[in-house]
């Protein structure tokens, strides 16, 4: 009966951050199984059917909400780009598998990255309605784990050619590809973080 006569008002924020906390533990599992854990396939893939749910949470109280935290499309977009990174994740681990061929050092040094970044993501979704200079500085931060994520997809494709084997070569090029854009997807997060921010100043 109160929600006849009081707004209603879900922790949106607090979904969000569900959400991020799952894409932590799903990258988690995806370092350790690029790190050589192979078995560690089935948590990438538990996490990344959690985080879904995590996101259907955050669009249904979304569309209930009376009113939100912040804009709308900005929950939106930033529920939508994050699960853009745990997807690419799980499709890296199912190409791997498909092609028969396990992950390799720069792979795992890769991964490593986009952890890191993607804990820098969830420390500026903890903030972004109290410090909005922090959750920048965060969202920055989680760039730069892009730029040294590159700087090893570089020196990794660079390596295959004193590989004489084709069918490696194309395997590892289509895999260091893959974390690539994972990396992109980390990015887009990040810069709707800096949107959102300079949209509300």
């Amino acid at each position: 009966m109160k929600r006849w006569f009081l707004p209603y008002t879900p922790n949106l924020l607090g979904l969000l951050l569900e959400q991020s906390e799952i894409t932590c533990h799903g990258i988690e599992a995806f370092v350790q199984w690029s790190s050589g854990d192979l078995a560690a396939n089935q948590a990438v893939r538990r996490f990344e059917h959690d985080a879904d749910d995590a996101r259907r949470k955050v669009l249904k109280e979304l569309r209930a909400a009376f009113s939100t935290p912040l804009d709308p499309e900005d929950i939106y977009e930033l529920s939508e780009r994050l699960d853009e990174v745990l997807n690419g994740a799980k499709n890296a681990v199912r190409e791997s598998e498909i092609m028969k061929l396990p992950p390799d050092a720069p792979l795992g040094e890769m991964a490593g990255h986009l952890l890191t970044g993607v804990r820098h993501l969830h420390a500026a979704f903890e903030v972004l309605n109290t410090d909005r200079d922090r959750a920048t500085a965060e969202a920055d931060a989680a760039k730069h784990c892009e730029r040294k994520l590159e700087h090893c997809y570089r020196s990794a494709m660079s390596a295959l050619t004193d590989v004489s084997d084709l069918k490696m070569v194309t395997g590892r090029r289509e895999l260091y590809r893959r974390y690539a854009r994972i990396g992109d997807s980390l990015v887009r997060v990040s810069e709707r973080v800096w949107y959102l921010v300079v949209k509300e100043r």
